[in-house]
């Protein structure tokens, strides 16, 4: 989880409690931390709105690469997945 936020976001994280949050483009935060069963992430962000389209554009992308990389699914494997869920 670590690892792949420093590699799809060549930012080194900062560790508080458990959870481990950037600063990246269009993310004002991104804050991962492991569930409580060891399994799963729990990832919440908040967006700065002010940036460009191009910005958006980087930060949703790098942001996609790294939900493959710690989950192990994706994009249509993790809405598939999401929705059975519900």
């Amino acid at each position: 989880m670590v690892e792949q936020l420093k590699e799809c976001f060549g930012t080194e994280p900062k560790h508080k409690e458990g959870h481990y949050q950037i600063s990246y483009g269009a993310l004002k935060v991104l804050d991962a931390s492991l569930g409580a069963d060891g399994k799963s992430i729990i990832i919440r962000t908040e967006s700065d709105l002010k940036v460009t389209d191009e910005t958006i554009l980087d930060t949703n992308r790098r942001f996609r690469k790294y939900l493959d990389a710690v989950t192990g699914y994706n994009t249509k494997e993790r809405v598939k997945k999401a929705k059975t869920v519900e």
